[in-house]
């Protein structure tokens, strides 16, 4: 069953992606950052200049040949359909991925504005309602931080 880790009250989600995917990727995690066309255009790039010390694998999903795809360990996709691999999700959607049930991690990045918390308790209550392993860590009032 796939354990999920809610991250709420995230300041700046993006920016905090890419410190979640750096310390996944430092940890030889395979993951998948699942999200909107606009949220996964802006991550790309921000992982690309991220840091000057760390080099972040990554490619969108169907902008790359499958063996490349295959290859890279950091797969940002707008669909779960077609990924290769399935260690850890990171979910940027306001919703709860349909096949997320195939990965045997998942962690929901839930911004710090009121719509976003009121979608993030909505996924909370599916999740826990479907008997989903949870934990929770808020980011804003002193949680752990990636």
């Amino acid at each position: 069953m796939t354990r999920i880790d809610f991250h709420s009250n995230v300041p700046e989600r993006l920016g905090y992606v890419c410190r979640l995917v750096r310390k996944a990727y430092g940890a030889g995690n395979r993951m998948v950052v699942h999200g909107a066309r606009e949220d996964l255009a802006r991550l790309d790039g921000m992982l690309w200049n991220f840091s000057q010390l760390d080099f972040l694998p990554h490619c969108r999903l169907g902008s790359a040949k499958p063996e490349m795809v295959a290859a890279t360990p950091i797969i940002l996709a707008e669909t779960l359909d077609d990924v290769p691999h399935h260690d850890l999700l990171i979910n940027l959607l306001d919703e709860p991925p349909a096949l997320f049930a195939r990965f045997t991690r998942m962690i929901e990045v839930v911004g710090a504005d009121p719509g976003a918390v009121q979608a993030g308790r909505q996924r909370y209550k599916h999740y826990r309602d479907h008997g989903y392993p949870l934990e929770h860590h808020d980011i804003g009032n002193g949680g752990r931080n990636a």
